[in-house]
């Protein structure tokens, strides 16, 4: 998952008892009035209720956000001084567009309407470009006759930094100066603590009738049929010396970012039109959230609280999507590298070699009011960025790419044999530096995520089941990638490192009693004898024996674990089980998708069709067919959807990945550069699709389409089109 940050401490009275604080914590304060839609496009995103207005409904953290800060709070538009009605409001299926149909209520005057309803139809069209915020209204008259309106448009910002945003109080705040205002714009700055200036210039076009600090004024008079255009532009930071595209150039160069970008992706049709949509959804929303860094793309976690980069989020999306776009690999470990730790740095949790954690550009960052400029509090990162180098090798043959890595690759391996087993016991473990860093450092880092069978929580130094599933399979596929590099010495020592490893692993956690792996060693090495998704994990990493993986699906896939609509971070029955909870119960998509991966691996396809089955119907219940962060892990009831959770990130980047991992899983993709092969390793279908279509499936420089087809029990496998060397088929054979 992301890092939940510090926010303001929540004491909640139960029963006379007060709750211990909890200083890492996202609050639910209420329920949104009015659904959200987000727009993101590099450091920039907004967050909109249905009508398209910011800040005028309760329970959203609504705004126009830029590397951290919100650079506008409020955006609400009135027709004579009054709310409008919603018609209809939709993201374009791209998520380049916001469309927003609005109309007017009656109007009265001494209990007599004067205007009725539906006769003003105002369009508002919404994108964002390059730090900027476009919108147009377009305001139409549908009656018979003249009418005339006012419209106004109600704007402030409060620069608050995200965390303030997410709840966390500050003693002192900067200074928000005198808006400067012309004829037709507004730039309101604050000048933060940290010293640095930040504007927003909000610009209109035409100008309006009346103009101040916080609102615009329209008089329009509008005959029969009339349409009349009102443009917006808020800008973050425009430089004086840049002029701002105007409405319909912006639009047209943002459009064709967005196709450029996603040309070289494999893109998926199937029989099922509605998981067409989960896919046609979740490629919008992966794209979306990738930006533009120095180094390449990169998958920016989630909106609102998480987007930015983050290390873990970075390279697990990275890694579902290796098989149908491995630039994004690419971007990701050369974002990474470029700043990974040199240095031991308490306060940030760095140490030489480990990989970023977390990156902030917020005011609070800056003066160190929160770790997360810079944060290393991760102790799985560094781990996944050497796996995700060996597979990006494997899939794509680009020597040339890991060659510059390999120095950043052998920094990250002294980490994980050096500082990261600072018992030198073979286990990988963390403990946080400084009580301003995060208690866990896994990706279930809630205060109460690790904890043992009697609910006691877990003390450090904390060695995490997956953590040690993930150094396993790193060193084995980094490894394979030393020996293509001449590098025999090295790739000997990587794989006894791993055999070793796996030996150690299977006698200190696995638990009889529970029939499972321990979710964690403590400090003291005691395994937390907890039946937990994080031993599903370890069968995505490979490493464990063949029978007691098929004990650890059978138990995953279970009612204790499985809710119906997929996999629960923790059994029912354990001690701290909730179902309510961020990682005690509840159901998280890309946890499933690594789980499904592994019991690919290990050769169990029908459970992979059971759990791609329930995650589909999740999506189907889900709004805009979007998978979510995360949703509860209450038992699937007939005609009823799953449970949302209230604070869940959406879209979330790994998430947004599942459905393509479940498609790999499905079909057992493998890629093959060096012999020109794909490969399908006993593929299947669930049972909701009959046909799969890969389009522009890619292996070097040669590219195809295949189809998949069920075939009675199995699949057949039909080449449409080809193009370079690249022989795709079908094999069936076991697999670990």
């Amino acid at each position: 998952m992301s890092s939940i940050d510090p926010v303001r401490p929540v004491e909640v009275e139960l029963h006379d008892e007060a709750v211990a604080e909890i200083s890492f914590y996202i609050p639910a304060t209420g329920t949104a009035t009015r659904p959200r839609r987000t727009l993101k496009y590099g450091d920039t995103f907004a967050v909109f209720d249905s009508h398209g207005d910011m800040g005028a409904s309760a329970g959203g953290a609504d705004g126009l956000f830029h590397k951290d800060t919100r650079y506008l709070s409020r955006l609400e538009l009135l027709l004579n001084n009054r709310p409008l009605l919603l018609l209809g409001s939709n993201l374009r299926d791209d998520n380049g567009l916001l469309s927003v149909d609005l109309t007017n209520p009656d109007f009265y005057e001494d209990d007599q309407i004067v205007l009725q309803k539906d006769l003003v139809h105002v369009a508002r069209t919404i994108f964002l470009w390059r730090g900027t915020a476009y919108q147009r209204l377009a305001v139409r008259n549908y009656g018979d006759r003249t009418i005339n309106v006012s419209i106004s448009l109600l704007f402030k910002s409060d620069f608050a930094d995200l965390f303030e945003v997410r709840g966390l109080h500050r003693a002192r705040r900067g200074v928000l100066t005198q808006a400067a205002k012309e004829t037709d714009r507004v730039v309101l700055s604050y000048r933060g603590l940290d010293d640095a200036v930040r504007t927003t210039t909000v610009a209109f076009d035409p100008v309006p009738a009346e103009l101040d600090a916080n609102a615009a004024i329209y008089r329009l008079e509008l005959k029969p049929g009339e349409m009349r255009p009102l443009f917006l532009i808020v800008s973050c930071n425009a430089p004086e010396d840049r002029a701002v595209l105007p409405f319909a150039r912006g639009m047209l160069q943002a459009r064709r970012e967005l196709r450029s970008a996603t040309q070289e992706a494999t893109s998926i049709e199937t029989s099922n039109e509605v998981f067409n949509e989960v896919l046609c959804r979740s490629a919008a929303d992966l794209n979306m959230l990738m930006t533009d860094t120095p180094e390449g793309r990169y998958p920016y976690a989630g909106i609102p609280w998480y987007s930015t980069t983050f290390g873990r989020d970075g390279l697990i999306t990275a890694l579902q999507m290796l098989w149908c776009d491995p630039g994004v690999a690419r971007g990701v470990l050369r974002h990474l590298a470029a700043y990974q730790a040199h240095d031991t740095d308490a306060q940030s949790d760095a140490e030489p070699g480990k990989i970023l954690h977390e990156m902030r550009h917020g005011e609070m960052a800056a003066l160190g009011e929160v770790p997360f400029g810079l944060y290393y509090g991760s102790v799985d990162a560094t781990i996944l960025f050497v796996l995700l180098a060996g597979l990006y090798a494997e899939r794509t043959n680009d020597h040339e790419t890991i060659v510059q890595l390999w120095p950043a690759i052998e920094a990250a391996l002294g980490w994980i044999d050096g500082v990261g087993d600072p018992d030198q016991d073979g286990f990988v473990e963390y403990k946080r530096a400084t009580d301003k860093g995060l208690v866990n450092q896994g990706w279930k880092d809630s205060q109460d995520a690790i904890f043992h069978a009697d609910g006691t929580l877990a003390e450090g130094p904390i060695a995490l089941a997956e953590v040690q599933g993930y150094v396993f399979a790193a060193k084995t596929a980094i490894a394979r990638c030393a020996r293509r590099l001449h590098l025999a010495d090295e790739a000997r020592r990587l794989d006894a490192d791993a055999k070793r490893l796996a030996r150690a692993f299977e006698a200190s956690f696995w638990c009889e009693e529970i029939g499972t792996y321990a979710i964690a060693l403590d400090g003291n090495k005691r395994p937390c004898a907890v039946s937990s998704s994080n031993a599903g994990q370890l069968l995505f990493s490979g490493m464990i024996q063949p029978a007691r993986a098929a004990r650890v699906a059978k138990g995953l896939l279970g009612p204790r674990f499985f809710s119906g609509w997929g996999i629960r971070t923790i059994a029912r029955g354990e001690s701290r089980y909730n179902p309510m909870s961020y990682h005690n119960g509840s159901v998280w998509p890309h946890d499933n998708a690594l789980i499904a991966l592994g019991l690919a691996r290990y050769g169990f396809k029908d459970g992979v069709s059971h759990l791609f089955k329930g995650l589909f119907d999740a999506a189907t219940y889900m709004d805009l067919r979007r998978l979510p962060e995360l949703f509860c892990g209450f038992q699937r009831q007939p005609n009823r959807g799953p449970t949302l959770y209230p604070v869940a990130c959406s879209p979330q980047a790994w998430a947004s990945a599942t459905p393509f991992s479940l498609v790999e899983a499905s079909l057992g993709l493998e890629f093959d550069p060096r012999r020109g092969e794909i490969r399908l390793r006993n593929p299947t279908l669930p049972s909701f699709l009959d046909e799969v279509i890969l389009r522009n499936l890619r292996l070097g420089d040669a590219s195809g389409d295949v189809v998949v087809r069920r075939q009675g029990k199995g699949v057949s496998l039909e080449p449409l089109r080809a193009r370079g060397r690249m022989q795709v088929s079908i094999v069936s054979s076991p697999q670990s």
